[in-house]
């Protein structure tokens, strides 16, 4: 008989003492690691929300019982903050406290991050305030002292834990619907775009000569960007379904080198979500990105 582990933060509580110990850490301070947990689920349903296999991305930070409170509030403003600057939708972003009756039975506090999808609003990550719980138990069956000592109180405590635990498939579902969108423009066309925050978009930039006989200068740009940005090159049909497609893909920004780029040195920048064009110098487009498709807090 084979058990696949329903989470993945019992290895954390296991490792403490030794990655406490080895990496010289001080009380108060956090684990974190990612991996694959399953679930017997009775009914997988909405795409890739609920399933038998998923990522989870845990964190157990560890801190004096006299601060649990305030870590707890922390990392749940912290959490939240997250799902913002990754680009979720805030109007369709919330927490929600769950009540007494709803708590594990070693739980003080928890909170769901919750995301509106088109199934409902439904639960992306957790915060929980687990208490000492897992470490005492470890303690008390394998007969080690998991409790750590205050180097200037010389109190001698087991510490208390804020846990936070992300679902990656679905926060990846939540990116990919908040993003999403079709819409009809002032022209009469329409167009499909993948408004993802430029910083998690798979290509960053794509270089597209106004013509193939543009094709070495806009290559040689396209190589000079590649050490920092992920490029995408495209010279195949007009410009306008070149557009399209990096709208289509989520690509933020598009280059356009033209026949006025041999004169002026300059290339135009196009941005997916406003379709606005910028002139811009060759030696400055990539600062230019740089500002942009980066994350900044």
């Amino acid at each position: 008989m084979a058990y696949l582990r329903p989470e993945t933060c019992q290895p954390i509580f296991n490792d403490f003492k030794r990655v406490r110990e080895a990496a010289r850490q001080k009380i108060p301070f956090g684990i974190a690691q990612i991996g694959k947990a399953f679930r017997n689920e009775i009914n997988p349903r909405n795409f890739t929300f609920r399933s038998r296999e998923f990522e989870q991305a845990e964190m157990e930070f560890f801190c004096h019982p006299s601060e649990r409170d305030r870590w707890f509030e922390h990392w749940r403003d912290e959490r939240l903050r997250f799902h913002e600057d990754i680009g979720l939708d805030t109007a369709n972003l919330r927490t929600r406290a769950h009540a007494e009756d709803e708590l594990a039975h070693y739980c003080k506090a928890a909170v769901d991050v919750e995301y509106r999808f088109p199934f409902g609003w439904q639960e992306i990550e957790g915060i929980h305030d687990r208490g000492d719980w897992d470490l005492s138990r470890h303690a008390e069956f394998s007969g080690k002292d998991l409790g750590v000592t205050d180097p200037e109180t010389k109190q001698h405590f087991v510490p208390m834990v804020i846990e936070t635990s992300v679902g990656i498939d679905r926060t990846c579902l939540a990116v990919l619907v908040s993003a999403y969108a079709e819409e009809d423009l002032p022209d009469g066309e329409s167009r499909t775009v993948l408004r993802l925050h430029p910083a998690l978009a798979p290509v960053k930039v794509a270089l597209l000569p106004l013509s193939k006989k543009l094709a070495e200068p806009t290559r040689a740009l396209a190589a000079s960007l590649r050490h920092r940005f992920n490029v995408f090159y495209d010279d195949a049909g007009n410009i306008g379904r070149r557009y399209r497609r990096q709208d289509e893909a989520g690509t933020p920004y598009c280059v356009t080198y033209d026949f006025d780029s041999e004169d002026d040195g300059k290339v135009t920048v196009r941005d997916r979500d406003s379709m606005t064009q910028d002139r811009i110098p060759i030696g400055e487009v990539e600062s230019y990105l740089a500002g942009r498709v980066e994350f900044a807090r």
